[in-house]
């Protein structure tokens, strides 16, 4: 950026901060670095997606502020871009959420003036929300007259966004990036940053962090695990899924997001969302395999400050995992 003025809020997307982590990878040998994607004007990566997904249909004509529907499923951050995106230009918005979507969401969901549809109970097969989910964005596309499902799970529009985020990261590295941790879900921040590394020929080992018993790296995974922590893993395979773009899968703890997000805190004064733990949580896992001079990524999807009910609530933590603040005061 030269300093020049913006032309609106939406022309802030991008450009987020890479920062070197030296507390939590001191003495590893390796440089470990953090995109935050926080910075972004909704406060996450979803932001790209939601205006790659939403930018171009305003410009074209194909959606008319006034008289076009946006409905679209998400856990929380999604929402929240869109939700600002269609604040901006006039769109109605319809959310469908679910139970596990966090409070500070839906309030900002509101903000925005966003109609939010939440589904309650989960799907009886799986026990999960997303399908749920799914089933009822279907059926309000179908009874609201001009609207639009941008669809975040199948839309190649949303893996196309963070094609950027990786060329920024790269950029800032001279292109040494070495190895690659992103957390997946709709497989839209994983599938971008690959298809960057693997179109520019990058020698970097992409690392997919999920969440224990979700599907994306295949049914075998599920384990009947009731996942408290929205952000990543799925119930659903996601149709953008790209295994070959992947060279290692990293399934993670909730309580393993905490303790990283905990920590987190303590080491680097960051205070990051339940995805960002996963990383870190991953980053961890492979500590003693990243060479000595490596240049190690990892992507930081949201900030904290919507998980201070769950993740730095103590009594929440008390509630879904027992006393276990020794977990991350010992790692301090």
């Amino acid at each position: 950026m030269d300093g020049s003025p913006l032309k609106g809020i939406l022309d802030t997307v991008g450009n987020t901060p890479l920062v070197e982590l030296t507390a939590l990878s001191g003495g590893a040998g390796f440089r470990l670095y953090a995109k935050l994607e926080r910075f972004n004007p909704g406060g996450s990566t979803k932001d790209r997606t939601a205006l790659s997904m939403v930018r171009a249909r305003v410009v074209s004509g194909e959606l008319v502020p006034g008289r076009s529907t946006i409905v679209e499923s998400s856990s929380g951050n999604l929402g929240v871009g869109l939700a600002q995106i269609c604040r901006y230009y006039g769109l109605r918005f319809v959310c469908v959420v679910d139970a596990r979507t966090t409070e500070q969401n839906l309030a900002i969901l509101r903000a925005y003036g966003a109609e939010v549809e939440r589904v309650c109970d989960p799907d009886p097969s799986t026990g999960e929300y997303l399908p749920v989910r799914l089933r009822r964005t279907r059926e309000l596309v179908a009874s609201i007259p001009d609207a639009y499902w941008p669809n975040q799970y199948a839309n190649p529009l949303n893996p196309r966004a963070h094609r950027t985020t990786m060329a920024e990261i790269a950029e800032s590295l001279d292109g040494r990036v070495d190895y690659l941790f992103a957390a997946a879900s709709t497989f839209g921040t994983l599938r971008g940053c690959a298809e960057y590394v693997q179109a520019n020929g990058l020698a970097t080992t992409v690392v997919g962090v999920d969440a224990v018993g979700s599907v994306i790296f295949g049914p075998e995974h599920a384990t009947g695990t009731h996942r408290l922590l929205p952000g990543h893993g799925a119930s659903v395979p996601p149709p953008l899924a790209a295994m070959d773009l992947v060279d290692r899968a990293v399934h993670v703890t909730d309580l393993e997001c905490v303790v990283q997000c905990r920590r987190l805190v303590a080491r680097e004064a960051i205070l990051a969302g339940g995805s960002s733990g996963a990383v870190v949580a991953a980053v961890e896992r492979l500590r003693g395999e990243l060479p000595a001079g490596a240049n190690a990524v990892a992507i930081f999807p949201d900030g904290g400050d919507r998980y201070l009910d769950t993740i730095y609530s103590d009594a929440w933590v008390r509630r879904h995992f027992g006393e276990v603040s020794h977990l991350w005061k010992e790692r301090t």
